[in-house]
């Protein structure tokens, strides 16, 4: 048998692998549909950097998985300069270059939703059922049983968990009275909350029963997504403003946040998965020389004066960007490094 610490480095490392692997193969496959799409010779699809590993020549493309999975690409005729073929990314109309290049933030964004949607449905909503009845809780002295369907609480209709949550929370205390289903019969109960003091809050002693249906899943998968997207621009706005909650983790801290996750389960690794490529399209949308952003930058600028800027003088500009983000990724596995 393996020793434990060298189990827990490999489940880092192959769910390091899983988690990028599909992050990159969503962000780079929205570059290749859209590319060919719009009719884009394309050189090489490739996933990882470095070395490859495996190749296979297509008709037309080259596919290949290289050995570093920090990243990938797909190698356009003319994107990163002239090219007199019609079919180059550089001679198609800025609207298509435009769609090529937001694509792969989109797909990320795509894949971040389903990933959700699998994670809400896997785990379930709470329902207004009631699951368990904690012992010498108020639930439990009023006669609270599981399986017990709250559908009044003092005259107003209820239907969801947060409803049950909301109503007890406003308490203040007071008596409530409730309205259950209970084999198919009305019980009337009144429960007075009691305040919980590790948390001050009203509790009465109950959870929900979970419930899995794959309708509400998409709502409820939709709400976390907006939750994750929101939350970058509250950091970049706590970033402007000095007062950064929390740390800026380079690769290497990637790797720990994501080991952690393996080992609290495969829901918590897509989790994990599924807030980094919101993050990712996030970023690679920023206006930033190198990145899509900052290309998107160019090719608008582009539609708004009439002509293209001199390919050499943009290259220039996204070479230096390219350097910029290699240094600022150096400093942060350092960084890392300390920390370790």
């Amino acid at each position: 048998m393996l020793p434990t610490t060298l189990l827990t480095t490999l489940l880092t490392i192959v769910s390091f692998i899983f988690v990028f692997g599909i992050i990159v193969l969503a962000h780079e496959f929205g570059h290749f549909i859209t590319a060919r799409m719009n009719g884009i010779k394309i050189h090489e699809f490739s996933l990882g950097m470095g070395p490859a590993l495996l190749k296979k020549q297509g008709p037309e493309t080259l596919y290949s998985v290289r050995a570093f999975p920090i990243g990938g690409y797909v190698k356009m005729e003319g994107e990163d300069g002239e090219s007199e073929d019609p079919r180059s990314f550089v001679q198609k109309k800025p609207w298509q270059r435009l769609i090529v290049l937001a694509a792969g933030a989109m797909m990320n964004f795509v894949l971040a939703y389903i990933l959700l949607v699998i994670i809400m449905f896997s785990v379930g909503y709470p329902s207004n059922t009631v699951d368990q009845v904690l012992e010498n809780s108020p639930a439990e002295a009023a006669g609270l049983m599981s399986g017990d369907t709250i559908v009044k609480i003092n005259e107003h209709e209820i239907n969801t968990w947060e409803a049950i949550v909301e109503h007890i929370n406003n308490s203040d205390g007071q008596l409530l009275d409730i309205e259950v289903l209970r084999n198919n019969e009305t019980v009337n109960i009144k429960v007075k909350p009691e305040l919980a003091p590790e948390d001050s809050v009203y509790r009465v002693g109950i959870s929900p029963l979970s419930v899995k249906q794959i309708g509400k899943s998409f709502p409820l998968a939709g709400k976390q997504f907006g939750t994750f997207f929101t939350s970058i621009f509250q950091f970049f706005a706590q970033l402007g403003s000095g007062k950064v909650e929390g740390e800026v983790v380079g690769p290497i801290g990637i790797v720990n946040v994501i080991g952690q996750a393996s080992r609290a389960g495969f829901l918590n690794l897509l989790f994990i998965a599924a807030y980094i490529s919101i993050n990712l399209g996030i970023v690679n949308l920023l206006p930033f020389p190198a990145l899509d952003g900052g290309r998107i930058i160019f090719v608008i600028i582009e539609m708004i004066i009439g002509r293209p800027i001199d390919r050499e003088k943009e290259g220039y500009v996204h070479f230096v960007g390219f350097a910029i983000l290699m240094a600022l990724m150096v400093f942060l596995v350092f960084r890392d490094i300390s920390k370790l």
